[in-house]
C-alpha cells in the first residue's frame, strides 16, 4: 500500500460491496468538505470510480444532513431540536419502558448492512446484553440471506466469493444470474471485459437486456420467478449430454443422485415452457459453460436469482450445476454471491442476525454462546436465543407480540421493506421509535427520537467486502458538533440502561474486542489488525491468529481448494425441484413485476436523492414495459402509469423499451411516496432464509387517470 500525500486520506465508498478505494482531499468546504481522488493501488477497482462513489461527499455538506437531536414533541406533534443528553435520556427512557411493561423482547433492534464491523459487533451486544433482546435482525436479511443459507448447506461456509475478483478473468465462462452489474457495480465490470478479452465467455440470465446483458455472449431471458427451473433444465443437459465430472462428484461430493433425480424431471421441453427460454439458446449455454479448459467456470449470483420465497432452492441448483460439472474447489472456478451492500457480508458475520454471534456462530450452539458470554463478560444462560428475522420483526411491531420499541440503526424500511405501506404502518404502532442515521429518511422522519450519526468519512472502522477482504475505512474529516458516531450512541444509551462496561467507543478497542469474540469461529478475524489491513490493502477471512512462535496467518484468499467447510470435507448437493412463486399472474392480476436498482441511485435512496448530480440523473420512479403490452394499454412513452398488487397501488412515469420481457413489468426501488414499488412487493418468506420475495409479483397496469 502506497502512502498518500500530505493532508489525503486513503479510504473507501460509503456505497456498495465492491468497498472501492478512493482518496480524499480537504477542499474550502464548497460544495463539500472534501473531494475525491483516484486510488489506482487498490487492487479491488483499481482507481475506477462509479458516479455514487465520486460524489459521496455531497452529503456530508451540512444541508444535506441531520447537525442536532430531534425529539417528537408531545404537544405539538413535530420533531423539535434538544440537546445531546436529552434525547438520549428520552430514547433510554422509551426502550426501557416497553420492556419494563411488556419484558425484554418488547424491545427490538434492527441494524443495517451498511454498518461497520464495529458498529455490526456492538450492535448485537447492546441487544443481548444491554437489552438481553432476541428481537434483533438487519436489513441484510433482505440483501444475500438465501445465497448464505445455500452457501452454508453445500459448503458448510458462506463468504460472499470465495475467491477473490481477480480470478475472474481466469474462469472461462462466467454465468451471472441475476445482476446488472454495469448499474449496481460498474467498476467490477472490468473484470467481465477482462475475461472476455482473454477468450472466455459471459453468460447473463435476466428477465431485461440490461446493459449488462447487452456486455454477454449469451443471454437467456426467464420469465421471473423460473431461474430454479433453468438451473434444473442446464443441469439435465449437463447429465444428458455425459458431461458429469464423474470423479470429482465421486471425490469431493455427496447427494449427488437425488439432485440428478430431480434434474431428470425437468427435461429441457418443459423448462422452456416454464420459462421461456428456448432449448436451442440452454444448450449452447451448457455449451459454453462446460467447454472451458481446466474445468475453469464460475456462476455468481444476486438478487434477481435470490430475492424469492425459493431463493435456497435456487441458489442451491445453481451450486449444483458447479459441483456436477467440477466447476468448484479448484482455481478459477465456483460459485459466488455478489453482495449489495457495503457491508452486507461483515454486517451478518458478528451478532446483528436474529440467529447469530459474532465469528459467524450460531446462538443455538452451547459452545458459541459460552465463548462469546466469557469475552462479553456474562452468564451464557443470560444471552437470549434466536429472533424473529427482519420482516417477521417488522410485520409484528407494535402488536401483543411483538415490540413495542425498536432502536433502528442504518436502514430505511419505509421505503426498502416489502409491502412497505404495512411496515410503515407498523412502525406508526410503536410506543417509541429511535432511530440513528446520517439524514432525515422517511423512517426517521416518524421516530420518536433521531439521532444524528457521523457519516464514513468522519470515523474509522472495517468493512467486509464481497470478496472476504476486511478493509479499513479511515476518518478524513472531523465530525461536526451536534454528531456522534453510532458507537458513542450505543455508548451513551447503554450507560443510561445501566450497564456502563463494556460498549467502548473508540472504533480499534470494539474491534479488539471483535477479534476475541471471532476467535475459533468460521469467521475468525483474530489474526487481523487495523495495522495488518493498512499495510495490505485488506485481509481476507478467516484468519486466526498464530500462536507463540508461529508464522503470521497470511489470512484465506481463496476457499474450499482442499477441502470444503463441512465435517466430511465433502460438498453437498442440494435435492431441489422447482415450484412456482407464491404469487403468480391470474386474471386479475395478469403480469409480472419485478424490481431492482438504476445506476445512479442506491438502495432506499436516503443518500443519493440528496446528492445533486445522482439526482438530476434519475430524479424519480418509472415503470419499464414492453412496447407490445403499451400499445395494448394505450400508452406512450412518459405517460402516467398505475401498477396495481394485491397490497397496493403505486403511479409512475412509462419508460417503454423492448429490452424487458412482454409480460413483465419493472420498477426501480429507490423512491418514496406514490412511486414506492415496495408497496407492492410480496412479504411470502423463503423457509430458511426468511427472504421476502421482492423480485416477482403478480400486477396489473392501467394507464393512469
Amino acid at each position: 500500500m502506497t502512502t498518500p500525500p500530505s493532508g489525503a486520506t486513503d479510504t473507501h465508498c460509503p456505497y456498495c460491496s465492491l468497498q472501492c478505494g478512493m482518496r480524499l482531499r480537504p477542499t474550502a468546504g464548497e460544495p463539500a468538505p472534501v473531494e475525491v481522488e483516484e486510488r489506482p493501488d487498490f487492487p479491488v477497482n483499481r482507481g475506477a470510480l462509479c458516479g455514487k462513489g465520486r460524489s459521496a461527499p455531497a452529503v456530508l455538506a451540512a444541508h444535506a444532513r441531520l447537525t442536532a437531536p430531534l425529539v417528537r414533541d408531545a404537544r405539538t406533534g413535530q420533531l423539535r431540536e434538544v440537546s445531546w443528553p436529552e434525547a438520549l435520556d428520552r430514547a433510554a427512557d422509551g426502550l426501557a419502558a416497553a420492556a419494563h411493561r411488556y419484558g425484554p423482547d418488547a424491545v427490538g433492534v434492527f441494524g443495517g448492512g451498511g454498518l461497520t464491523n464495529e458498529k455490526a459487533y456492538l450492535l448485537g451486544k447492546f441487544a443481548r446484553v444491554a437489552l438481553r433482546t432476541a428481537a434483533i435482525d438487519y436489513n441484510g436479511r433482505f440483501c444475500m440471506s438465501s445465497a448464505a443459507a445455500a452457501q452454508r448447506a453445500a459448503f458448510g461456509l458462506d463468504r460472499g466469493l470465495p475467491f477473490p475478483l481477480e480470478d475472474i478473468p481466469r474462469a472461462g465462462c462466467v454465468v451471472l444470474v441475476g445482476s446488472n452489474l454495469a448499474d449496481t457495480m460498474p467498476p467490477a465490470v472490468r473484470y467481465l471485459r477482462e475475461l472476455q478479452e482473454a477468450g472466455g465467455k459471459l453468460i447473463v440470465v435476466d428477465p431485461r437486456r440490461t446493459r449488462t446483458a447487452a456486455l454477454a455472449d449469451l443471454h437467456l431471458q426467464p420469465a421471473p420467478g423460473t431461474d430454479l427451473a433453468l438451473a434444473l433444465g442446464l443441469l439435465h443437459l449437463v447429465v444428458a449430454e455425459g458431461l458429469v465430472d464423474e470423479e470429482f462428484v465421486a471425490a469431493r461430493t455427496t447427494g449427488y443422485e437425488a439432485a440428478r433425480a430431480a434434474a431428470m424431471a425437468h427435461w429441457p421441453e418443459r423448462v422452456e415452457h416454464l420459462t421461456g427460454v428456448p432449448v436451442a439458446l440452454m444448450r449452447r449455454a451448457v455449451g459454453l459453460f462446460c467447454g472451458t479448459p481446466d474445468r475453469t467456470g464460475m456462476v455468481l449470483t444476486a438478487r434477481g436469482g435470490e430475492q424469492h420465497s425459493k431463493g435456497v432452492d435456487t441458489v442451491g441448483a445453481w451450486i449444483n450445476l458447479c459441483l456436477a460439472t467440477g466447476r468448484a474447489g479448484r482455481p478459477a472456478a465456483g460459485y459466488g454471491c455478489l453482495t449489495g451492500q457495503g457491508n452486507g457480508q461483515g454486517g451478518r458475520e458478528h451478532g446483528q442476525k436474529a440467529d447469530q454471534l459474532p465469528g459467524y456462530r450460531s446462538i443455538t450452539d452451547p459452545a458459541a454462546r459460552a465463548h462469546v458470554a466469557a469475552v462479553w463478560g456474562v452468564d451464557p444462560a443470560e444471552l437470549p436465543g434466536p429472533g424473529r428475522s427482519a420482516y417477521e420483526l417488522l410485520d409484528t411491531l407494535g402488536t401483543p407480540d411483538g415490540a413495542r420499541a425498536l432502536l433502528l440503526m442504518g436502514s430505511n424500511p419505509v421505503v426498502s421493506a416489502p409491502h412497505a405501506q404495512h411496515v410503515t404502518e407498523r412502525l406508526r404502532a410503536l410506543d417509541c421509535l429511535v432511530v440513528a442515521d446520517v439524514v432525515l429518511s422517511e423512517t426517521a422522519a416518524l421516530a420518536d427520537v433521531v439521532l444524528p450519526s457521523a457519516q464514513w468519512a468522519e470515523e474509522d472502522g472495517t468493512m467486509t467486502n464481497l470478496e472476504g477482504r476486511v478493509i479499513l475505512r479511515r476518518a478524513a474529516l472531523a465530525q461536526p458538533p451536534g454528531v456522534r458516531t453510532d458507537l458513542e450512541i450505543l455508548h451513551g444509551l447503554a450507560d443510561r440502561l445501566g450497564v456502563p462496561e463494556g460498549f467502548p467507543a473508540e472504533p480499534q478497542e470494539v474491534f479488539e474486542e471483535l477479534r476475541a469474540a471471532s476467535a475459533g469461529g468460521q469467521a475468525d478475524y483474530s489474526g487481523i489488525t487495523y495495522e495488518r489491513i493498512a499495510a495490505e490493502d485488506g485481509v481476507f477471512w478467516p484468519c486466526p491468529a498464530s500462536g507463540p512462535g508461529e508464522p503470521e496467518h497470511p489470512g484465506t484468499r481463496r476457499l474450499f481448494l482442499d477441502r470444503f467447510a463441512t465435517p466430511d470435507g465433502r460438498a453437498r448437493f442440494a435435492d431441489v425441484s422447482h415450484r412456482p412463486a407464491a404469487e403468480e399472474p391470474d386474471a386479475d392480476y395478469p403480469l409480472r413485476l419485478t424490481t431492482g436498482r438504476v445506476l445512479a441511485q442506491y438502495q432506499s435512496g436516503a443518500q443519493t436523492r440528496r446528492t445533486p448530480a445522482l439526482a438530476a440523473a434519475a430524479p424519480g420512479p418509472f415503470v419499464e414495459l414492453h412496447p407490445r403490452l403499451a400499445a395494448r394499454l394505450g400508452v406512450t412513452d412518459g405517460d402516467g402509469l398505475t401498477v396495481v398488487s394485491r397490497r397496493g397501488r403505486v403511479t409512475a412515469p412509462a419508460r417503454l423499451t423492448a429490452a424487458i420481457r412482454a409480460d413483465t413489468v419493472f420498477m426501480p426501488f429507490h423512491w418514496p411516496g406514490e412511486g414506492r414499488a415496495n408497496t407492492l412487493t410480496n412479504p411470502a418468506l423463503d423457509p430458511v432464509s426468511r427472504m421476502p420475495e421482492f423480485k416477482v409479483c403478480a400486477v396489473r397496469v392501467e394507464k393512469a387517470s
